[in-house]
């Protein structure tokens, strides 16, 4: 599934899941365009130590998900956008009667706005070259609830919609739109977790994995970054040319009970 010649831009992209999916996306041949909020020089030489590595062209462009103009000023800058991963996400937990407001709003935005924007921008570039594709990292949560998430949940049931609806007005072009669900995902930040568990619960690492942070999700494996990339370069391949407007759970099961 080679992706030689093909430039993807992955929102979110300098750790967790947009760096894997990055990395996949290298390692298929694409040229990378990674993002996040911050300019530090880390950032560039890890856009830069990608690129080495694989054989690609990778760039670090610094854009603030949560401002609209930035997010179109993204793909603007990456001058070429075949691949477009919306990935970018943040998350709060509280009651909705005790939801911060400013923490609801950056949630929709970056969770949501962002992907609406970055899309409106990419489509233009996608049928000037006349080849397209939109992945969106969504969520189990964009198929199913939990209590005390509620912008998170509302900005990823929000980002399935938005894919139907991309997937649909592009139908009869050569461009598709999808969304991955994920359930939870073994990255740097929940790896992080793992001993603040252990000592609230008393627990011993495995048990802590099972029985607490993978209580809904029923492999009781995580799943890993290097998943969502394999999938995501699966959704660019030719094979999945008639694979538009749906969603693909990586979630262990957690959308089946």
């Amino acid at each position: 599934m080679s992706l030689k010649g093909k430039t993807a831009v992955i929102t979110g992209s300098n750790s967790g899941i947009g760096l894997g999916v990055a990395r996949e996306l290298a390692r298929a041949g694409a040229d990378v365009v990674l993002n996040s909020f911050t300019d530090r020089p880390e950032d560039h030489a890890l856009a830069a130590a990608l690129g080495a590595e694989f054989g690609v062209t990778a760039r670090y462009i610094k854009a603030d998900m949560s401002q609209g103009a930035e997010c179109r000023a993204l793909v603007a800058q990456a001058g070429r956008c075949d691949i477009l991963v919306n990935n970018a996400g943040i998350q709060h937990v509280a009651p909705v009667d005790q939801f911060p407001v400013e923490k609801w709003d950056a949630i929709i935005a970056i969770n949501l706005s962002s992907a609406f924007h970055t899309t409106a921008a990419a489509l233009p570039l996608m049928r000037a070259a006349g080849w397209g594709r939109v992945v969106n990292i969504a969520s189990a949560h964009g198929l199913t609830a939990s209590p005390f998430k509620s912008a998170y949940v509302a900005a990823k049931h929000g980002i399935v919609g938005f894919t139907k609806t991309v997937a649909l007005e592009t139908a009869e072009e050569p461009i598709t739109c999808n969304a991955i669900c994920p359930g939870y995902v073994l990255t740097p930040l929940v790896e992080a977790q793992i001993p603040d568990q252990m000592k609230v619960h008393g627990m011993d690492r495995e048990t802590v994995i099972r029985e607490v942070m993978l209580t809904r999700q029923p492999s009781k494996q995580f799943a890993t970054v290097e998943q969502l990339g394999g999938t995501t370069v699966f959704l660019c391949a030719e094979a999945a040319a008639q694979i538009t407007g749906t969603t693909i759970s990586v979630d262990g099961g957690w959308t089946a009970l």
